[in-house]
C-alpha cells in the first residue's frame, strides 16, 4: 500500500511534470528547486478549546534534481542569526529577515480558510522546517538523506543545519508545532501559498507553489506526525523513512589495558550555555523541603568538538559504582588512547534511575561579587546528545548514534555503560529534575548569578577549557513563601 508521501510523488509531481519538458535520453527530467505538493484534496484536522487547531494539511515540500541546504549561524548571543544555502559548495545569502530563530524558514508558508459564506476564519504564515517529516518520493532519490532529523532548538544555539535530500520530502507540518487559535468545527477551503520571498528565492513557479484543498475542521485530540501521520485524514497514512545513523562506537568487552596515555590529537571541547528555564519553585508536599523556596532551573553542557567524549563505565564487584575511562581518537576515528577520569555512580532518584558520571558540571548560586552562596545537589550526569546546539562545527554528528537517555545509561543491573556527548550536541538538564534548583528560602532580595561550570574538577580531557563557564544573572524579590525572580535577557536572547 502506498503511503502518503510516495503519493505525494505520484499525485503531485505527476501533476507538476506535466508542465514541464522531459530531457532527451538518460538525463534527469527538469524539475523546479522546490515544489509543494499534496497527496490529496480533502483533509480532516482536529481542534479543542484547550490546545487550539493542529493545522497539518497533509502538505509536503519536495526538492527537485539536487538538495535544498541551508545552515543558519549566530556569531555571538548579541548578533541575529544569518541564513545561508549551500549550493555547490557555495554560500548564498538568504534575504535579511526571512530567518530571526533557529525553528525553520520563517513565514515560509501563508495559509487562509474560507468558509462558505467567503468569511476567513484563518489568516497566518507559517514556518517550515526542511528537516520535517518526510521520505523519498520517487525512484531515482538516493536511498538516505545525510540532514539531521528535526528543528528543535536549544534557547542558545548557536548554528544549525536544514537540508532536504533530492526527491526527499518533508511535512510543511511539525509535530511540535504550536497549535494556532481554535478554528469552529465546519468543512472550509484552504489555500496554502508559498511567500513570494521564498519563491524569488528558491525560484519556485507558480504553479507548484500553490494548493488549494478541502478542509474538515473536527472535534477531537491532535495527531502527532512525530509519529506518522496515520489518522491525520482519510486514507492515507504514513511513516518516516529512517534516516542514516552516524557510526556506533562500539564499547569495550572489559577494562582497558596497557598503558593509559593522553595522545596529541582532537579532544572534546565542553561548554557551558547561560542557564534559562529559571523559575521559583516551592518544596514539595509532605517532605522535608516542604515550605521552602527553590530557584530551578535548565541547564546545557555541549561538546564544540571536533573529537566526540566517549566515556566507559565498568562495574565494581557488589558495588553501585563504576571506574570511567575517557576514550581518544585520531582525525580518522581510530582509538589511540585512554585515560581513567573518575566514576560512574548509580542514582535511583525518581526521574533518574540511571547511571551518573560524577564531576561532569557544576551548579552554584553566586551573590553580587559572584561568591558562591547556594551549591545545587547536581553534580553527576547521564551523557547524552538531548539539543543540538552547533551543528555547523566541524566533526558534527547530524546524526548522533546510541546516545539518548533511553540507551546509553543502562540500568540498576548493568555491568558496563558506554555515554557519549557528540560533536555538536549539547546534553541538557531541565528544572524538573531532582536536584536542579537552588534553596533560596533564607537568602536576601536582590541580585545573583546561576553559575554552569564544565569539568568542575578538570578529570575530562578538553582541548580548551577557556569557555567552561557561564553565568545568568538573576533577581530575587518578593517574601518568604511568595519569593519573585526575574531574568535579564542575555544580549538578544529574552528567554526565562
Amino acid at each position: 500500500m502506498r503511503t502518503a508521501i510516495a503519493a505525494a510523488g505520484a499525485a503531485g509531481l505527476v501533476v507538476s511534470m506535466a508542465a514541464v519538458s522531459a530531457s532527451a535520453g538518460t538525463a534527469a527530467p527538469a524539475r523546479p528547486a522546490l515544489a509543494l505538493v499534496s497527496p490529496v484534496t480533502d483533509v480532516t484536522v482536529t481542534s479543542d478549546e484547550d490546545r487550539g487547531t493542529d493545522l497539518n494539511l497533509g502538505a509536503y515540500v519536495v526538492a527537485g534534481n539536487a538538495p535544498i541546504e541551508v545552515r543558519a549561524t549566530r556569531a555571538n548571543y548579541n548578533s541575529p542569526v544569518v541564513a545561508k544555502q549551500i549550493v555547490n559548495g557555495k554560500a548564498v545569502a538568504l534575504p535579511k529577515g526571512l530567518v530571526t530563530d533557529f525553528s525553520g524558514l520563517g513565514k515560509f508558508l501563508h495559509v487562509t480558510l474560507t468558509d462558505a459564506s467567503g468569511k476567513k476564519a484563518l489568516d497566518i504564515d507559517q514556518s517550515l522546517c526542511l528537516n520535517g517529516e518526510g521520505s523519498r518520493t520517487r525512484p531515482d532519490a538516493p536511498a538516505t538523506s545525510p540532514y539531521p532529523d528535526g528543528c528543535n532548538a536549544n534557547p542558545f544555539t548557536q548554528g544549525a543545519v536544514w537540508g532536504l535530500q533530492t526527491g526527499w520530502s518533508a511535512s510543511t507540518y511539525s509535530y511540535d508545532q504550536k497549535p494556532i487559535k481554535q478554528v469552529a468545527e465546519g468543512k472550509y477551503k484552504a489555500m496554502v501559498t508559498v511567500n513570494k520571498a521564498y519563491r524569488d528565492f528558491f525560484k519556485i513557479p507558480a504553479a507548484q507553489s500553490t494548493l488549494s484543498l478541502n478542509v474538515t475542521v473536527v472535534k477531537g485530540d491532535s495527531c502527532d506526525p512525530g509519529h506518522g501521520i496515520r489518522g491525520c485524514f482519510a486514507g492515507q497514512g504514513a511513516k518516516k523513512q529512517a534516516a542514516p545513523k552516524g557510526k556506533a562506537l562500539v564499547p569495550h568487552a572489559a577494562r582497558p589495558t596497557g598503558r593509559a596515555t593522553t595522545p596529541k590529537g582532537p579532544k572534546p571541547d565542553l561548554v557551558s550555555v547561560p542557564a534559562w528555564g529559571i523559575q521559583v519553585a516551592p518544596g514539595e508536599e509532605g517532605t522535608p523541603d516542604a515550605g521552602k523556596d527553590f530557584l530551578a532551573f535548565s541547564a546545557t553542557v555541549w561538546n564544540a568538538g571536533p573529537s566526540p567524549l566517549v566515556l566507559d563505565g565498568f562495574r565494581r564487584q557488589g558495588k553501585d559504582l563504576m571506574d570511567a575511562y575517557q576514550y581518544f581518537y585520531d582525525d580518522k576515528g581510530k582509538e589511540i588512547g585512554y585515560q581513567n577520569t573518575g566514576t560512574m555512580e548509580w542514582d535511583p532518584r525518581e526521574g533518574h534511575t540511571h547511571w551518573h558520571f560524577t564531576d561532569f558540571a557544576r551548579y552554584s548560586l553566586l551573590n553580587a561579587k559572584q561568591s558562591e552562596v547556594v551549591r545545587s545537589q547536581k553534580e553527576a550526569f547521564c551523557l547524552a546528545a538531548t539539543d543540538s546546539i552547533d551543528y555547523t562545527v566541524k566533526n558534527a554528528n547530524w546524526h548522533p548514534f546510541n546516545t539518548d537517555l533511553h540507551t546509553a545509561c543502562g540500568d540498576h543491573t548493568s555491568l558496563s555503560v558506554r555515554e557519549v556527548l557528540d560533536v555538536g550536541s549539547g546534553d541538557t538538564y531541565e528544572q524538573f529534575r531532582p536536584g536542579q534548583s537552588f534553596d533560596i528560602t533564607n537568602l536576601p532580595n536582590g541580585e545573583y548569578f546561576v553559575e554552569v561550570k564544565a569539568n568542575p574538577e578538570g578529570k575530562l580531557f578538553e582541548g580548551n577549557t577557556k569557555n567552561n563557564v557561564a553565568l545568568r544573572k538573576v533577581i530575587l524579590g518578593g517574601v518568604k513563601g511568595a519569593r519573585t525572580v526575574k531574568v535579564p535577557a542575555v544580549g538578544v536572547i529574552n528567554v526565562p
